[in-house]
């Protein structure tokens, strides 16, 4: 529920029979919002009392001036927000006092501003303390962003919205919004603004009308996910026959349940149904069909004698979620430094950041699509993997994903790198470190020692020499089982945990999560190959431990619950020291599928009682 209250916009021009009409239609709308109640800002004793009783209350305060005409659709988004934070709307404008970072809206120095606000601010329970402080300023965003609120930039795009002062103004201002049809609007807003090559003209172009429909039908997005799931999965068991006929049909199957994985979000921001259950899910339904789908490609592959397949998926897995965990973190860290109020130093990084924002900002250009293309999003590798698959054969394809992968990684890796030493700021340390790091109490407890630092490099150490331990077992410079090899390697990415407690602040310490989980994986992959354990046994395990480290994140990003306790066998460091200890004991094949039942059933189990709690 939302509290709403009318401030005085200065439409003071306005006849008495215009000014009262007007407020009239926006109480409307912002009943029409979700507010529950509406009341006119007399002075700022009033706004603090609503403030407090709000705040009291966990519900939000949409603040909107009385002489704003605008689409109704507009003042629902203010109030929807997905992320439960503080949100402002405004207008592109070149002369504007306001920037949009990332859908951050900060103060901009004059002539240097992107956007203007437009009067209507919805302010988010988090931020109602502050609100309460500056009540008593008539510009209560500037007053916001001054205190250091950092509300979200809702943009007006194809709807209208205008301040009006005249009578004049106004009657220009209803005839404006009365012209565009809202319900075509709102369906086409529905669709991200700026989205992949493959999603832009394979998808977007049509899927609006598939929102329609599922929204005519009454169908949530979290119903729409599931069938995006339904169709993967049955794509993936295709592609495990490996006939032609059914690799066409898993290729069809993998395009249409790409649709609907689009369509869910678009539903989502159409019908402003929002949950974070579903956010959630989303992004967790989103890694287990892309993995599931790999596993049904090596199954086909090995099923017609093709070999290397599952080794290729195993490749694909442990790269794309070792790149996950640096797009999630890069972006924390963009926006923390986005959110700053001092530009970032000067040098190469810079410059890249430079070049990028004036790419980004050619829409449509090849530029543009080259840079959105390069990076391999999930669009382009489910179209890849569609049309490969179709033609050809499941090794094929998973060689595909994980050449371009690879590629893509390397790319994004480097100048990111870059980019965010001329950023200067962390993130890391901003969080509960210890947690997305994935410590376990081997680390916590007993390995963690106070004054070292660099935790980077002892993580890339450990990566590294898990890396050069799973060459070796591939091209023969070590002879199964390796024993005292495996353990030497296990003993360096231990080493990983040694600067646990040392504060994760400096500019590159955002790559320590992907780190850690590569010299997991790594390690993963290299006793299971010194041990002979099955491939199939190998990615199940890698499958689990993905969808562990993916639940971290996306509950990050989702702002969902944190959950529980992690359990006792919880954490990259008790893992590793079985895998080592069941390397000399000569179990690894029991080892790895107990982790991976213990792993999986951890996650669900978890995941499960955590949402049915919340």
């Amino acid at each position: 529920m939302t509290l709403a209250v009318l401030s005085a916009g200065g439409g003071d021009a306005l006849d008495p029979p215009e000014a009262t009409r007007l407020v009239a239609d926006l109480v409307s709308a912002l009943r029409a919002a979700g507010a529950s109640e509406v009341e006119r800002l007399d002075d700022p004793g009033a706004l603090r009392a609503l403030s407090r009783r709000a705040y009291d209350a966990n519900q939000r305060v949409l603040i909107c001036a009385d002489n704003l005409v605008a689409h109704a659709s507009l003042l629902r988004t203010l109030a929807t927000e997905p992320g439960g934070r503080s949100t402002a709307l405004v207008v592109a404008d070149p002369a504007g006092d306001l920037r949009d970072e990332r859908g951050k809206l900060l103060p901009a120095e004059p002539g240097a501003g992107t956007v203007r606000y437009l009067g209507a601010l919805c302010v988010a329970p988090a931020d109602l303390p502050t609100l309460e402080k500056v009540a008593d300023r008539p510009d209560l965003l500037a007053a916001l962003l001054d205190a250091g609120v950092v509300p979200v930039a809702t943009a007006v795009r194809l709807l209208r919205a205008t301040q009006v002062r005249t009578s004049s103004e106004l009657a220009e201002a209803r005839a404006e919004v009365a012209a565009v049809d809202e319900e075509a609007a709102r369906l086409r807003l529905a669709v991200k603004e700026q989205d992949d090559f493959f999603t832009t003209y394979a998808v977007s172009t049509w899927s609006p009308a598939v929102t329609r429909a599922a929204a005519r039908l009454g169908l949530s997005p979290t119903a729409v996910t599931w069938l995006s799931v339904l169709l993967a999965g049955l794509a993936a068991v295709a592609f495990g026959q490996a006939s032609r006929p059914a690799m066409i049909a898993g290729g069809v199957l993998l395009y249409l349940g790409f649709v609907l994985d689009c369509v869910d979000g678009q539903l989502a921001r159409y019908t402003r149904t929002f949950g974070t259950f579903g956010g959630w899910l989303d992004t967790m339904a989103d890694r287990a069909k892309e993995y599931a789908v790999y596993a049904g490609l090596a199954a086909g592959a090995e099923r017609i004698g093709l070999p290397y397949a599952w080794p290729l998926a195993i490749t694909a897995i442990v790269l794309q979620t070792v790149r996950h965990m640096t797009d999630t973190w890069y972006g924390a860290l963009h926006d923390e430094a986005a959110a700053r109020p001092t530009p970032p130093a000067g040098g190469v990084g810079a410059r890249l950041t430079a070049a990028s924002t004036r790419v980004q900002g050619e829409a449509g250009s090849a530029a543009y699509w080259l840079k959105r293309i390069v990076v391999f999003p999930i669009g382009e590798r489910w179209a890849l993997i569609a049309v490969l698959a179709m033609l050809t054969d499941g090794r094929v394809a998973l060689g595909a994903v994980a050449g371009c992968g690879l590629l893509a990684f390397a790319y994004t890796l480097a100048l990111r790198s870059l980019r965010s030493l001329s950023m200067g700021v962390g993130v890391l340390d901003k969080v509960d470190t210890a947690r997305h790091r994935d410590d376990g109490p081997l680390v916590r407890h007993l390995l963690a020692a106070p004054g070292l630092h660099s935790p980077l490099t002892f993580a890339a150490v450990g990566a590294v020499a898990a890396l050069v331990l799973v060459a070796a077992l591939l091209f023969g410079w070590v002879e199964p089982p390796a024993k005292g090899t495996v353990g030497v390697v296990g003993l360096l990415v231990l080493a990983a945990g040694l600067p646990a407690r040392a504060r994760h602040g400096g500019a590159l310490d955002w790559l320590v999560p992907a780190a850690l989980r590569a010299a997991e994986y790594l390690y993963v992959v290299a006793v299971g190959w010194a041990g002979s354990v099955s491939t199939p046994v190998l990615f199940l395990l890698l499958f689990a431990l993905a969808l562990r480290h993916y639940d971290l994140t996306a509950r990050m990003e989702k702002g969902a619950p944190a959950g529980r306790g992690t359990g006792a066998l919880a954490g990259w460091d008790i893992r590793v020291l079985a895998l080592a200890v069941s390397t000399l004991a000569g179990c690894v094949t029991l080892a790895e599928a107990g982790l991976a039942a213990v792993v999986g059933g951890s996650f669900l189990g978890r995941a499960v009682a955590d949402w049915l709690r919340s």
